[in-house]
């Protein structure tokens, strides 16, 4: 398996060696072990999540706060997504900058936010179904995130916007300025 670290400290793309042959294939997607030896961080997931969405649906940029905060692992198990993670880590030096990976099922690509990070997908494939494990469970209370077009995160999504789907809800989250004054004051 082949992990790099991306632009943002502490959020790994990760690549299985994939084997092959006429049967099919079989892949590692995630190895506990190596991942610690490579990036330094321990993570023990706690929950699995799962979604189908069509082309357009744009799900984020979510987040959880506190002791809630969830580090995440994901992949697409069929089509293909843009995936994207802001860093919201006041203390970091790449606060308020981002990073997009196509993850596709032909690739296989996974992507790890760490905790502290906000995370959303845009599906560019007619569907897609999208896993990822959290090491934290899931807590309404702690929900966060920033509006998906906010002009200074500046996140070009890959799709018209007039073809974005995005919930009521994720249409009312904060602009990151927004977000800086609410998260200080937690």
């Amino acid at each position: 398996m082949n992990i790099q670290e991306t632009k943002l400290s502490g959020c790994y793309i990760i690549e299985p060696k994939v084997f092959g042959d006429e049967r099919g294939y079989f892949f590692e997607s995630f190895n506990k072990k190596q991942f610690e030896e490579v990036t330094g961080l321990s993570v023990d997931f706690v929950q699995d999540n799962q979604s189908s969405s069509r082309y357009g649906v744009l799900r984020g940029l979510h987040l959880q706060y506190g002791d809630a905060a969830q580090a995440k692992l994901v992949r697409v198990l069929s089509g293909e997504v843009l995936d994207v993670a802001v860093d919201l880590r006041p203390e970091s030096e790449t606060y308020g900058q981002h990073v997009a990976v196509k993850l596709t099922a032909e690739n296989r690509k996974q992507l790890f936010i760490p905790r502290g990070f906000a995370h959303g997908f845009v599906v560019v494939s007619e569907q897609a179904e999208f896993f990822y494990k959290c090491d934290n469970f899931y807590n309404p209370k702690a929900e966060g995130g920033v509006i998906y077009n906010d002009q200074s995160l500046n996140i070009d999504w890959g799709i018209p916007e007039e073809d974005m789907i995005i919930s009521e809800k994720d249409q009312q989250l904060p602009t990151f300025s927004s977000f800086e004054k609410i998260y200080s004051a937690l």
